[in-house]
């Protein structure tokens, strides 16, 4: 029997990735300054459940550097677990409500903070990203 193969999207070239990581740096910089709570979630190695901003960069060669604002466990487990559940999306309840209204206001907050400081920001694909912002660029 043979192992399932599952083809992984292209990586970046090195020089790309550097880029991404320096960049990454310059928004954690940007974050830290105005207060929040940052960390790299994707040099830590494993999963990254801590509250605050999670900045982390994907390889790929349409990846990128992403924002993305994490609550605490105590508000996140109970809106994910009602999921596991079944709920009606039509009138979710309101533990739900919150915990997507806060991630929605987050990613407002974040996207109109890194814009200021002269970060070029967008609001990637929700179904495959949620909540992130990407981060494209900066002009100072």
């Amino acid at each position: 029997m043979t192992e399932p193969r599952f083809d992984l999207p292209p990586k970046a070239s090195p020089e790309v990735v550097e880029k991404r990581q320096a960049l990454a740096e310059r928004v954690c910089r940007e974050l830290q300054l105005v207060g929040f709570t940052v960390y790299r979630g994707d040099l830590t190695g494993g999963p990254h459940y801590l509250p605050g901003v999670d900045v982390h960069v994907t390889p790929f060669v349409d990846g990128g550097v992403y924002a993305d604002w994490r609550t605490d466990a105590e508000l996140r487990d109970p809106a994910l677990d009602l999921f596991a559940q079944g709920i009606d999306y039509t009138n979710p309840p309101p533990v739900l409500r919150h915990y997507h209204t806060v991630l929605d206001q987050m990613q407002a907050v974040l996207m109109a903070i890194l814009a200021s400081a002269g970060f070029e920001v967008e609001e990637p694909d929700g179904h495959a990203h949620g909540s992130m912002v990407q981060v494209t660029g900066f002009q100072p």
